[in-house]
């Protein structure tokens, strides 16, 4: 990806530097699996980018109701809303967590896996992007078993250590976009030095090393080519995401009313 992008996806040079580091790296990864969208396929959004509501005019007279319900500037969501529904509908960086759940695929890994490869960035392509991989594992806990969301809350900070033994280097870009002094916070590190000891450490670090090094523009992977997949190891509810009432249910609602007044 080109720097002067990079610094235009996120408003500058100045607002770059205000980032702390873990922002820095969350911004690349966006900025990056939007660039490949944008080659490859574009799917629906949360966001409505440059579709916007008319600015608020205070003391005056309204002729429009605020946002409430179903945004008619985004795909329509089910009653019953399914995994695949979002990632059709309301995710981004789709072409991103496809490719990686492909190559962890074609890296002959369990599917618990590359379930996790395809899910890691979930909360990045349709809820938030700072401390992704936390939201993301409060995201899927109830439907996903705990190996997969433990290992995508722990690749968010796995991803900036290198561990040469199993093939995983430091990424490059990281160097190139925040230089060769970036230095994480120190919970980052603190989560990483835990993960590294803990029984599940492989599973987290396979996303880092399945995920780097997919953001390919000559690939097309489809969210149906892991249907299968998603149908063994996705507990899908029967009332639907958002609506089953789990502890992530609200995060889901989110996604699909994002631009709701309350």
């Amino acid at each position: 990806m080109d720097r002067r992008k990079f610094l235009a996806s996120v408003g500058g040079a100045s607002a770059l530097a205000a980032m702390s580091t873990s922002e820095k790296a969350d911004a690349l990864e966006q900025a990056m699996g939007e660039e490949l969208d944008s080659i490859v396929v574009k799917p629906g959004l949360c966001t409505t980018y440059g579709i916007e509501q008319k600015p608020i005019v205070r003391g005056g007279k309204r002729d429009k109701y605020f946002m409430m319900g179903h945004d008619p500037r985004l795909p329509r969501m089910s009653d019953k809303p399914t995994l695949i529904e979002f990632f059709k509908k309301r995710f981004g960086s789709v072409q991103h967590m496809c490719q990686s759940a492909r190559l962890a695929k074609l890296n002959g890994l369990p599917e618990k896996i590359v379930l996790a490869c395809l899910l890691h960035d979930i909360s990045v392509g349709g809820l938030i992007r700072m401390d992704h991989g936390y939201w993301g594992s409060q995201l899927l806990a109830p439907y996903v078993d705990e190996e997969v969301t433990w290992a995508i809350k722990y690749h968010q900070a796995l991803r900036f250590y290198a561990d040469e033994e199993v093939g995983y280097s430091y990424p490059k870009a990281y160097i190139r976009y925040f230089g060769p002094d970036f230095t994480p916070e120190p919970y980052v590190a603190k989560d990483a030095e835990y993960a590294k000891n803990h029984k599940w450490y492989m599973s987290a670090r396979q996303i880092t090393m399945n995920d780097a090094y997919s953001f390919d523009p000559n690939i097309v992977a489809k969210i149906e080519d892991f249907e299968d997949i998603i149908g063994r190891h996705f507990k899908q509810p029967e009332e639907g995401l958002g609506y089953d009432n789990s502890p992530s249910a609200h995060m889901w609602r989110t996604m699909i009313f994002p631009n709701n007044f309350l």
